[in-house]
């Protein structure tokens, strides 16, 4: 018989989890007036790292199968390289806003190159979920002037989130056989380890150049956010989720990151969203609702529906 008080305990956890995820998308967006996107990587992965250390210092299982090392070490380029530079360097030159909603368009794109691969068969519910997500984005990202316009100053940012979101799904369908063997918290553990490396490297020439008498203690603290609660707490609150409610309750919550995120770069960095993002948000959300109703696709937590993306 499930415990009720564990469950409520369970799901306050997830909706804490949407806050740390909602609100780092305009901690971030902060800190990057004063670091560069490289250099930011660099300081936040190590401890982002180091926390799943922590979390995973007790766990059976640790020992990789040396035949799995190359897949292993290719998908953290793909989903933690590739991936983050395009998060952190889009999220530097669009909204904070824009961005949420434009990362939370990644199951959609799970759906559709799983069904590329064999993995699932859409459904009609899900392949209209996924072209209304589609279409609220060209809404988002051409709607932050007066109308619709190819020529907005988000445009690079925009995009740049687009590909973030397209990465991180081809990673979650590449991620399969790992999550299948291992589990979906050490696989998760095990690439970002082998990214995290690179990210330091990558950001190096940026931390040389960095001015630290500029860092106040805020922003040293939305660093520390954004390593430690960003991706390890909220980790081990979206895997206990799992474990404990299952994959698809859990996955419900991730629809109120882009909700948390919006609201919470409307009143703390003054983004006013146009008419057509909010109809595009609206389409987005109504699209991934849709989408999850219709069908289940592989995701990083047990290969079905992924989150929106390590933010």
């Amino acid at each position: 018989m499930t415990d009720p008080h564990r469950d409520l305990a369970t799901d306050l956890g997830l909706l804490a989890l949407t806050v740390i995820w909602g609100v780092n998308f305009s901690v971030v967006k902060v800190i990057l007036e004063t670091v560069d996107p490289l250099a930011l990587n660099a300081l936040r992965f190590p401890l982002a790292a180091g926390v799943l250390a922590v979390l995973l210092r007790r766990s059976p299982g640790l020992r990789l199968a040396r035949a799995d090392l190359p897949r292993l070490v290719a998908l953290g380029m793909l989903g933690n390289v590739a991936y983050q530079l395009c998060f952190v360097i889009g999220l530097d030159r669009t909204l904070a806003g824009n961005a949420s909603l434009l990362l939370a368009s990644s199951p959609v794109w799970t759906v559709l190159f799983s069904a590329m691969v064999g993995h699932e068969r859409p459904t009609l519910l899900v392949a209209g979920g996924s072209g209304l997500t589609l279409a609220g984005m060209v809404l988002v990202v051409l709607g932050s002037g007066d109308g619709l316009s190819l020529g907005a100053e988000t445009l690079e940012g925009d995009l740049l989130m687009v590909g973030a979101a397209v990465l991180w799904a081809i990673y979650t369908v590449g991620s399969a056989g790992l999550v299948r063997r291992y589990g979906s918290l050490r696989a998760t553990a095990w690439t970002l380890w082998s990214g995290t490396p690179v990210l330091v490297v990558v950001g190096t020439p940026s931390l040389l150049h960095t001015r630290w008498e500029s860092m106040s203690a805020w922003i040293w603290a939305g660093v520390a956010y954004a390593g430690v609660f960003s991706v390890g707490v909220a980790y081990l609150l979206w895997y206990r989720g799992v474990s404990r409610l299952g994959t698809s309750r859990t996955a419900v919550y991730s629809n109120l990151v882009p909700v948390t995120a919006l609201l919470t770069a409307w009143a703390w960095l003054g983004e006013v969203p146009t008419t057509w993002q909010v109809t595009g948000a609206a389409i987005i959300l109504l699209g991934i609702y849709l989408a999850r109703r219709g069908g289940q696709a592989p995701g990083p937590s047990s290969f079905r529906w992924s989150t929106s993306g390590n933010s």
